[in-house]
């Protein structure tokens, strides 16, 4: 099985390659020219469905072939769960990650907030030619108003996961493997693959 990935975030498509053995995932880029896809969906739900079905539509529909796109964010209730769906463009269209991640640690520091609690949410959908699926996965835990460590991508470096004293950027990789919203939507885009395979049978 061929997976094409319908984004060009590297840290994304580290992660979703990392998560799979047997299938080949493979970055839109290396098929078709990248091109600009209008995320104006108002859910996480609606952006990740928008961006599967536009590659879909751009590499010509081909009957065995399965897109899978994520939307993913943070979500601060204090801030009224921004910045939410605009997580990749919180400081702007051309922000960088970086960017984005010292914009939120602003926001805190003007309301004098050092602790809060947030969570990431990611959607996942799969077009196929004839169907659309979507799952979602949630990693619960709390923001800090500086950046701590060089691992992860991201609001990482200012996220302490539930249960743990270290944000992403400071626990290891393979700790945030076990916890992350993606990987939890993961396991539940393995369970419709493997349905899909079935079905094939």
């Amino acid at each position: 099985m061929k997976i094409i990935l319908a984004t060009s975030n590297k840290g994304k498509i580290k992660e979703i390659q990392n998560s799979f053995k047997d299938i080949k995932i493979i970055p839109f880029y290396e098929i078709v020219k990248p091109f600009k896809i209008e995320e104006n969906g108002k859910s996480f739900k609606e952006n990740a469905i928008i961006k599967a079905k536009a590659v879909f539509e751009m590499i010509g529909k081909p009957d065995k072939t399965i897109v899978l796109s994520d939307d993913s964010g943070i979500s601060l209730p204090i801030l009224n769960n921004a910045p939410g769906i605009y997580s990749a463009r919180y400081a702007g269209d051309n922000a960088t990650a970086k960017d984005n991640l010292y914009k939120l640690i602003d926001e805190l520091k003007k309301r004098e907030i050092k602790k809060t609690p947030a969570f990431y949410t990611a959607a996942m959908a799969l077009v196929t030619k004839d169907r659309v699926f979507s799952v979602h996965g949630w990693m619960r835990g709390d923001v800090i108003d500086e950046a701590k460590g060089e691992n992860g991508f991201g609001y990482d470096p200012m996220f302490i996961p539930k249960g743990f004293d270290k944000t992403l950027g400071e626990l290891d990789k393979n700790i945030k493997k076990e916890l992350s919203h993606r990987s939890k939507a993961l396991q539940r885009v393995k369970i419709i693959l493997k349905l899909l395979q079935e079905g094939k049978k």
